[in-house]
């Protein structure tokens, strides 16, 4: 996968714009964090990963999913984009979405998929 492919999936959702955060590319919902690329250009900083999800991921895909340090105190992993799958990226994405959407944007949403 590439940043591109995040993008074209999560502007297919209300509220998602692009944007940038630490000075890479970034989407955003309602001006909040959703994902952004980090600097090395090859992985996606995915926020809204509790702690004990995030070992599991890195447990089970460790050639996907990773963390440093920096990242060890914050709900958040790593996803090498070059290793990732869209099946295992696109809930992560959407569950964070969800959390940051407003609930009439979520409802939309819903309402559109269900047709």
């Amino acid at each position: 996968m590439t940043f591109d492919d995040i993008r074209k999936i999560a502007l297919g959702w209300p509220e998602v714009e692009d944007g940038t955060s630490y000075g890479t590319p970034a989407l955003k919902v309602r001006k909040k964090l959703m994902v952004r690329l980090k600097e090395d250009g090859d992985s996606l900083v995915m926020p809204g990963v509790p702690p004990e999800e995030r070992e599991l991921l890195v447990e089970r895909q460790p050639k996907q999913f990773y963390f440093t340090d920096h990242y060890r105190n914050y709900p958040m992993v790593l996803i090498r984009l070059s290793k990732a799958k869209r099946t295992d990226v696109e809930p992560l994405l959407r569950r964070q979405w969800r959390t940051l959407a407003s609930k009439a944007a979520i409802r939309e949403f819903d309402f559109r998929d269900a047709r």
